[in-house]
């Protein structure tokens, strides 16, 4: 079975048509449990986001802040699995028709099999990859595994990355290019900063693949401002405070949603 690549580059260009950024949501799979990060996917996507990232837990996520890693302890200690990701980009695709991508260091996918991983990926409808840790130099069994199953090779640029090594990054890549807003970990923060919009503008120098920013968006005045300038706008730690500071399972699934349709004014600018 092939993957979704075509879904998500067909999601991004739609939003572009309607002249807006797209929502990528984020969210750790086994988060608050198996069950109810299932759930809590589709309430981001129900409630306005275009596409969805599920995190693989790990126990040494170096690219997340205390709000994600908090989440991925709580999934770990509930005995997650990679088998239990895919069942939540499986039912999560099921249940909405969206692009879902799964985030995740490159050991997990090491130690599992490229092939095995890939091929289960494509199996359950997913789109792709986000590969925050894997070097571009390194990346080629990935990519053609990738390739071979119709997924996405999503890359991670950052503000200290010269021209060069974003050409290098970009011509690697497919589906997105996800631009990291400012150097350090996930997070919400007060101000995305003026070094995101200098990166999109240096990357899209090099591509024209879609420039997603991340890291510090949390609130629909931040979106509509990354929205003025990038191709998406992602978004994850808000979501899973939302979740970690609800008073049940249900109020948390509300607050995602809630959460996704504020977000999804910003980036239309209607917020």
């Amino acid at each position: 079975m092939s993957g979704n690549v075509q879904l998500l580059n067909d999601t991004l260009a739609a939003a572009r048509s309607e002249g807006r950024s797209a929502l990528i949501a984020y969210l750790p799979a086994g988060f608050p449990s198996v069950d109810g990060g299932i759930e809590a996917v589709k309430a981001a996507l129900d409630g306005g986001a275009d596409v969805v990232e599920v995190g693989l837990p790990h126990s040494d996520p170096v690219l997340d802040g205390p709000v994600i890693q908090t989440a991925d302890d709580i999934a770990l200690k509930g005995g997650v699995r990679i088998a239990d990701v895919m069942r939540t980009v499986r039912e999560a695709h099921a249940a909405t028709g969206k692009p879902i991508l799964v985030m995740t260091y490159w050991n997990p996918i090491d130690r599992y099999g490229v092939e095995r991983f890939t091929a289960e990926l494509a199996d359950a409808g997913g789109a792709g990859c986000i590969l925050p840790d894997l070097p571009v130099q390194e990346s080629a069994p990935w990519r053609e595994h990738a390739d071979k199953h119709g997924l996405a090779t999503v890359f991670v640029v950052a503000p200290s990355s010269k021209d060069a090594r974003l050409a290098e990054i970009t011509a690697a890549g497919s589906g997105f290019v996800y631009a990291a807003s400012l150097m350090g970990v996930t997070g919400t923060r007060e101000s995305v900063g003026a070094q995101a919009e200098d990166l999109v503008r240096r990357t899209r120098a090099t591509t024209d693949l879609p420039v997603c920013v991340g890291l510090g968006v949390s609130n629909a005045a931040q979106a509509a401002e990354v929205a003025g300038f990038a191709d998406g706008v992602i978004v994850g730690s808000a979501f899973v405070k939302r979740m970690l500071d609800a008073s049940d399972e249900t109020a948390g699934l509300e607050g995602v949603r809630a959460l996704a349709a504020d977000l999804a004014k910003g980036v239309r600018g209607k917020a």
